[in-house]
């Protein structure tokens, strides 16, 4: 594998027409908003490829982009990759990320490359993965729940204290939930399903896999997730069982954008065409991280969700990954469900 990753990264930088001396290579410090294994080994197998020394922090996608926001003074990070679309959109609009044309582009699916153009080209998609829930079939035995199917089933009152969501504020799996609830129900009724839903669960955590990672350890019973997250659960060995709702789902894009004014410019440029060749992508089969990737070459687990058999809305990521319109529904979940009673 280290092997495929030289050669191939030995042939983007003919691509580039540029040249590479191990000893001279500098650093790169690279946000990461994916699961932690994955985000370990695309730095270490960076390094391995090129020389250069990776500093890299893991936080969930809205963390990291409001560091990025913090920063913006004085930028820290030099690449951001990983975690949903939108906050990367949003990053995008405000100027915090930067345009780059990567010679991989021609490599990529079109939703790769949509997602790209949707941005001035300042982010650009990198794997794609459906949103659902999972539960524990045994805690869902054990306390003779009905087997949910569909999203209007965790309204039920039977599941009262069962289910577990991140926090749309720091998580970007929760706020594609949120954005996704009012896309296939309407802004009231999306709002109302998110006001019953709030009365079942048992915890907002910081990070969208948190709720499926407790449930697989039997401390929750139904979890929130993007279904790659849950696959890779009941991959592991858990009992858990993947759900596609009946009544459709949002999904993301998760991005990769070059912070403006990195430090490393030329080394985040050289890991972003890194990132996008198929073997530094094939990469997540070592992690079993089941989302799609967006190189055509790339390798997709038969574990992974099969995206052609879900019911998918047409998510409007240009609309829902704006700065406006992501401020203004998460305002509007903090005045109006956060603040309930459970």
């Amino acid at each position: 594998m280290l092997k495929r990753l030289l050669v191939t990264f030995a042939s983007s930088l003919i691509i580039l027409g540029a040249s590479i001396n191990a000893s001279q290579a500098d650093k790169l410090t690279l946000y990461c908003s994916a699961q932690e294994d994955w985000c370990q080994l695309l730095a270490r197998s960076f390094e391995d490829a090129t020389g250069i020394d990776v500093n890299m922090t893991r936080k969930s996608s809205g963390e990291t982009f409001a560091q990025i926001r913090a920063e913006s003074s004085n930028p820290k990070g030099d690449i951001w990759w990983g975690g949903t679309g939108d906050p990367h959109l949003q990053a995008a609009e405000e100027g915090l990320t930067m345009e780059y044309l990567s010679p991989m582009r021609d490599q990529l699916h079109d939703w790769a490359i949509s997602q790209a153009e949707s941005s001035g080209n300042r982010t650009i998609g990198i794997y794609s993965g459906a949103l659902g829930y999972g539960y524990n079939s045994d805690i869902l035995e054990a306390n003779n729940l009905p087997v949910p199917a569909c999203w209007k089933d965790l309204l039920k009152p039977e599941y009262k204290g069962h289910v577990q969501m991140a926090n749309p504020n720091s998580s970007g799996t929760a706020y594609t939930t949120l954005a996704s609830m009012v896309q296939i129900f309407g802004e009231d009724e999306g709002f109302e399903f998110m006001k019953g839903l709030h009365k079942n669960i048992n915890q907002y955590t910081k990070s969208g896999s948190a709720p499926i990672k407790a449930a697989g350890r039997g401390e929750n019973t139904i979890g929130i997730v993007f279904m790659h997250d849950a696959v890779k659960q009941a991959v592991s060995g858990f009992p858990i069982v993947v759900v596609a709702p009946c009544e459709g789902t949002g999904y993301e894009i998760g991005s990769m954008s070059i912070i403006n004014g990195a430090r490393n410019l030329d080394e985040a440029k050289m890991f972003y065409d890194w990132a996008l060749s198929a073997d530094a992508q094939n990469l997540a089969l070592q992690v079993n991280a089941f989302q799609v990737p967006s190189n055509r070459s790339s390798e997709t687990s038969p574990s992974a969700p099969d995206m052609s058999q879900i019911q998918l809305i047409d998510y409007d990521f240009k609309k829902y990954g704006s700065s406006a319109e992501r401020k203004r529904l998460l305002q509007k979940w903090d005045e109006e469900v956060s603040v309930l009673p459970q």
